[in-house]
């Protein structure tokens, strides 16, 4: 028996076409370079479907950046619900999943970021309309980080918002490092961020 779509299917298959299709085409040409245009002809749709589920090429873009976090949260639950401490061990394994996560298209999704934050600083209108998602994506590491604490039982020495924003911050920095210079920092930066993590 053929399963039938319903509406509320059928629209987050083409907006995830559309996501799809937009990851394509920022990573090809560059946010600024990248146009409506070239998103929906990839995706097979016209630019007045993107304006169904987008307002702006800015929430296009944000929705892209918030998969990646999205699927950066994902690599990691089933490995800290084992932990019972963060050692030698613990580091040396998120450190090669945080190594793999930036190969397998990380380190250009940080490049992007970065080009994004340019463009940003340059309008403040779009600084302004951007904040509230910018926010979602710091509000949902923020209780990433609140559950997987405490699953450990650990205590945090400044405030989880400020640890998810310190992580936002720097994590981009790292991956590009290691792309453009080859310099592996994924184990120093997790133990300075362990570093006010204290564990019974």
């Amino acid at each position: 028996m053929v399963e039938r779509w319903t509406r509320e299917r059928r629209t987050e298959h083409t907006r995830n076409l559309l996501v799809d299709a937009a990851q394509e085409v920022f990573a090809a040409k560059g946010f600024g370079a990248a146009s409506l245009d070239d998103i929906a002809a990839t995706a097979g749709y016209t630019r007045g479907a993107i304006y169904v589920h987008f307002k702006t090429k800015e929430d296009l873009f944000l929705a892209v950046h918030q998969r990646y976090w999205r699927r950066f949260f994902d690599n990691f639950p089933e490995l800290l619900a084992s932990v019972t401490e963060i050692g030698e061990r613990e580091l040396a394994e998120i450190a090669g999943r945080w190594r793999r996560l930036a190969e397998s298209g990380g380190a250009q999704q940080a490049a992007l970021g970065y080009e994004f934050t340019l463009y940003l600083l340059r309008n403040p209108e779009a600084r302004v309309r951007v904040a509230p998602k910018q926010q979602q994506v710091n509000d949902e590491l923020t209780a990433f980080i609140v559950e997987s604490l405490g699953k450990l039982g650990a205590t945090l020495g400044m405030p989880a918002s400020t640890f998810a924003q310190l992580l936002i911050a720097t994590s981009d920095s790292i991956m590009l490092a290691a792309e453009l210079n080859d310099t592996d920092l994924y184990r120093p930066i997790l133990e300075m961020y362990t570093a006010v993590i204290t564990v019974p």
